[in-house]
């Protein structure tokens, strides 16, 4: 095996091994992926409390919603990973999720809820869980038993 490649994203340092190898992990809490994804969300419900009372029903929910999804999903594939084409499914499910909240980031930016550092440390997050998703997705084998 070549070069690990490794990402820094916030405080979080992320090794390619580490999200593909499953010899010790027991539970999705383990998963970086999980941890770095669900840190996320709270980070992006905290900055909500700040968004005007208008956007409660629509930008708020929406955003909240779709990055809670992420790790949901997450643990739900790690449950159901004896079963490859489960797993990948909810992995997908993920990752469609972690892209429509970076959407979300996207109209937060531009109506002016949050300033660009913000919003660029939040996207790239979520740019690395997609990441790390997609190699899991690639290597279903990886993580079943």
């Amino acid at each position: 095996m070549g070069e690990d490649e490794k990402w820094r994203v916030g405080d979080w340092e992320i090794w390619e091994t580490t999200i593909i190898i499953m010899d010790r992990i027991k539970t999705h809490k383990e998963l970086k992926v999980y941890q770095l994804s669900f840190d996320s969300g709270m980070k992006i419900f905290e900055m909500t409390k700040s968004f005007p009372k208008e956007e409660k029903y629509s930008l708020i929910n929406q955003i909240r919603r779709s990055s809670r999804s992420v790790s949901g999903n997450i643990a739900e594939a790690f449950r159901k990973r004896r079963y490859p084409k489960h797993f990948v499914s909810k992995l997908s499910d993920s990752e469609g999720e972690a892209a429509e909240t970076q959407v979300w980031l996207d109209y937060a930016l531009e109506c002016k809820y949050i300033d660009k550092t913000v919003h660029d440390e939040l996207f790239d997050s979520y740019d690395h869980i997609i990441a790390m998703l997609v190699k899991m997705i690639n290597n279903p084998e990886n993580w079943s038993f």
